[in-house]
């Protein structure tokens, strides 16, 4: 899959054009849409490779396009704006080969590192000379395609070559509830905060996947992250 016509679908001006901004000097094109019903209509009727898709909006939300996309069109790469998401609504989307999630307010830099990723991620290829952040990008890749099995040898692989590091942790954490295994889920968070007690994502994974979190508890989506962040 090459990543190089993008789809924009948000309700606010704002950030479709801040979007569009920020990857025009990228080698891509953009489109944009102002909901999820034009969106689902672009998408029959072009080859889109990525689509940068706003959770919450009138009418057809984010999970709806989702949720169709997966049915006509499981190729197509989509990372989840939200300025309100929840874990539960990232759990959800995985599910359905999403790993990538920006929360708003967002810079231009960020956007074009995101996608520059993932139009990396697109080349990666099984190899014996991995390193730790290689595993961890084809983990993604693999939960892009459904192969979530394979995401799990990936992570295993990465803390063979790492075991101090939280990230991978975390998302077996996230794997493991994606099966239905919550128990596991939360042994791989604890884990991961033992080896770094200020890593942001573990920690709410195991206060949501707990019941502990507060009310009002800042709900970024935790697949990822830098330690410490």
């Amino acid at each position: 899959m090459k990543i190089n016509k993008i789809l924009i679908v948000d309700d606010e001006k704002n950030i479709r054009m801040t979007i569009s901004q920020a990857l025009s000097d990228m080698d891509v094109q953009t489109e944009t849409a102002v909901n999820g019903e034009e969106a689902l209509l672009k998408l029959k009727d072009a080859n889109f490779g990525l689509v940068l898709l706003d959770l919450r909006m009138p009418g057809m939300d984010g999970m709806e396009v989702l949720a169709q996309l997966s049915i006509d069109r499981p190729d197509i790469r989509v990372v989840i704006i939200t300025a309100h998401g929840t874990i539960d609504s990232a759990v959800e989307a995985m599910k359905l080969g999403v790993v990538d999630f920006i929360q708003k307010p967002f810079t231009p830099k960020e956007i074009r590192d995101l996608v520059s990723t993932m139009i990396k991620r697109e080349t990666l290829k099984k190899g014996k000379n991995q390193d730790y952040e290689t595993c961890l990008e084809l983990a993604k890749k693999c939960v892009n395609n459904r192969h979530f099995e394979a995401a799990e040898e990936h992570m295993k692989k990465a803390i063979s070559l790492d075991t101090y590091r939280p990230e991978a942790y975390n998302f077996l954490g996230a794997l493991c509830e994606i099966r239905g295994d919550i128990l596991k889920g939360q042994k791989y968070y604890r884990v991961s905060l033992s080896l770094c007690p200020t890593y942001k994502p573990a920690r709410f994974n195991l206060g949501r996947s707990t019941g502990s979190n507060k009310p009002g508890m800042d709900k970024k989506i935790m697949f990822n992250g830098k330690a410490g962040k």
